[in-house]
């Protein structure tokens, strides 16, 4: 088993989280998507492996029949690990883990960060490998297949949303790969492991010939993207993105918009990401967000921006660059959401249209807000 840092993917101090919403539709479509996109040398990765070939030997393998990196308490230091998964049901598949994504959101859940956790504690929700056991009534997947499995590992399965294979929206609580009440009773536990027994309807099927390295990511931080970009029709060639940050999800969303054709800006808060941002990984802009001047200067001019940034930042300067009608999406987890409603009526104003003062109409225009040049005259 490997697990992979997302060096290509994530920021190396580690600043990201990320929110995670997969369906199989979607996760078919990404992973169509970019096996075609690596075939044809369009993509790049350049993952760097910490592999656990020693794992077996630091671990007592009489106690369990699970091998796995956990944490014990909330400082959130991995240890080996053994346990015991469950057994295979009729409607499970149980997949040998080679090789697995390493999420902030991992660093969240083993110190305590995000909700109470129960100890020992095995991270990894971006996992793949390769089928090596299926319960009498799984008819999609057969021993030696590659398959994925992501944030969550089960849900009610008869609500609205999982009807509609949202089972992430699941009304009644989706069960975590992490540290979730899974079916026996136990505590879920994720991909730092060597194998992992799931049930059926939330694997999913890796194209064969696409690397099992590159595929891992695509699990939390590329459908992530992908989701809302597909979503919200952020697929139409000739169309503009903006990029909010740089890190994980952000490096996925432009990798996504220059596929889909778009022309994309990367924007980030210092100069130390452009030549990753233009020369790496294709983006056709790059903008410091925090030069007004620049912001300025591209009011108005955006069909969308994806939002990924999880830093606590301004939100009406990229309201002000947006197009009437333009959509963006937050994706990121920022502390607080601050943005001004009447940025969204008056925005960044045009030098060549500037006006010196605002006032009120007359009765006839009640409440409304004009330029003096037009005012009703008499």
């Amino acid at each position: 088993m490997a697990l992979l840092w997302r060096h290509y993917i994530t920021d190396m101090d580690g600043t990201l989280q990320f929110i995670a919403c997969s369906s199989l539709p979607l996760l078919l479509g990404i992973f169509s998507l970019l096996q075609l996109l690596f075939l044809s040398g369009l993509v790049e990765f350049y993952p760097v492996a910490l592999l656990t070939e020693n794992l077996e030997m630091a671990s007592d393998s009489s106690t369990g029949n699970c091998l796995a990196w956990a944490a014990r308490d909330k400082s959130g230091f991995l240890s080996p690990y053994t346990f015991n998964r469950r057994a295979v049901g009729k409607d499970d598949v149980s997949l040998k883990i080679t090789h697995c994504g390493i999420c902030y959101a991992d660093v969240a859940f083993s110190r305590e960060k995000l909700r109470k956790a129960t100890y020992p504690l095995v991270p990894g929700h971006e996992i793949v490998g390769t089928v090596q056991e299926v319960g009498s009534e799984v008819q999609r997947f057969k021993v030696g297949d590659h398959v994925g499995v992501g944030t969550y590992v089960n849900s009610c399965r008869d609500c609205e949303y999982c009807n509609d294979e949202l089972e992430i929206h699941c009304s009644n609580g989706i069960v975590s790969t992490i540290n979730g009440l899974d079916v026996d009773g136990t505590m879920t536990k994720g991909g730092y492991s060597s194998f992992i027994v799931v049930h059926k309807r939330y694997c999913y099927k890796i194209p064969e010939g696409y690397p099992l390295s590159l595929a891992a990511p695509l699990l939390c931080a590329g459908i992530t993207v992908y989701t809302p970009m597909i979503r919200h029709k952020m697929n139409q060639p000739g169309k503009s993105l903006g990029v909010v940050g740089l890190g994980g999800l952000g490096h996925l969303a432009v990798k996504f918009g220059k596929a889909f054709g778009l022309n994309v800006t990367v924007f980030s808060t210092s100069m130390t990401k452009k030549e990753e941002a233009l020369d790496l990984l294709g983006a056709d802009n790059f903008v410091v967000s925090s030069d007004d001047e620049q912001m300025k200067a591209l009011v108005k001019s955006l069909d969308f921006i994806i939002d990924t940034a999880s830093g606590d930042h301004p939100f009406d300067p990229y309201m002000s660059i947006l197009k009437t009608a333009g959509t963006l999406v937050l994706v990121g987890a920022p502390s607080e959401i601050k943005l001004n409603p009447m940025n969204l009526h008056f925005r960044y104003e045009n030098p060549q249209r500037k006006c010196n003062r605002w006032h009120k109409t007359d009765s006839r225009n009640a409440g409304l807000l004009q330029c003096p040049q037009n005012l009703p005259r008499g």
